[in-house]
């Protein structure tokens, strides 16, 4: 197995013993979430940190990143210990249900890409399936947590497919939260979008900002659009 690091502009980051290696939908949810420099930020379900790495070079004032495999978290330890942003960033080994619990801080921006496999769609894995599959965290449990842990005026983003997508924001107005933006995520041209990004808040919305963008053309190259949305992140 190749054990080098997943090299991004300006941090790398080791994802060998994580639950979920670096892919496409936290690195779309990472660029499109909006922070300011003084938000402190908490990931749940850091996997190896990408989102708090992300989102640290933006311009955060901290991240705290739950997660409940051991391996996975000292992974993502071990990258932010990489990093420049070391002294900002945390990871915790623990069940954010948990973690709740004793946490006596809240949050502006709380950022997850949860489980979203349901009934028999299993992956093989055990470890794999702690990261995405909903036994171990429900919908209704993420949005209870976050309720929790977030700022009367902080944001929620998360990313999951489009038709699980349909179900949590069920959930979530049932919690209270309002959606406030979307992006709907096209994987080529012509097709259905696959995936959302949102981002919810517990305050009424006048109106829902929703925009769609497409990743590739039809022949599998990217668009003109995604090498610009992730210029800054992506190596040349």
């Amino acid at each position: 197995m190749d054990q080098r690091p997943f090299f991004f502009k300006r941090f790398a980051l080791f994802h060998h013993r994580s639950t979920m290696k670096i892919g496409t939908d936290a690195i779309m949810l990472g660029r499109w979430v909006e922070v300011n420099d003084d938000d402190e930020v908490l990931d749940i379900g850091t996997g190896c940190g990408l989102l708090p790495l992300m989102l640290a070079q933006k311009g955060i004032k901290s991240a705290d990143a739950v997660e409940i495999d051991k391996d996975s978290c000292d992974e993502a330890a071990q990258n932010f210990s990489n990093s420049a942003w070391k002294s900002r960033l945390f990871a915790i080994n623990d069940d954010v249900k948990h973690y709740v619990e004793r946490c006596t801080k809240k949050y502006d921006l709380i950022v997850s890409n949860p489980p979203f496999f349901f009934g028999d769609n299993i992956p093989e894995k055990e470890k794999k399936g702690l990261a995405r599959h909903t036994n171990t965290l429900s919908y209704n449990d993420l949005l209870v947590s976050v309720k929790k842990l977030l700022k009367p005026d902080g944001r929620f983003a998360l990313v999951l497919p489009a038709r699980e997508s349909l179900t949590f924001l069920k959930d979530a107005e049932n919690q209270g939260f309002f959606l406030e933006k979307e992006m709907k995520i096209v994987p080529i041209e012509g097709k259905e979008p696959n995936r959302i990004n949102m981002q919810l808040v517990v305050n009424q919305v006048d109106k829902v900002v929703s925009e769609t963008f497409v990743m590739r053309h039809p022949d599998h190259s990217f668009t003109k659009e995604y090498k610009e949305f992730l210029k800054d992140y992506y190596l040349d």
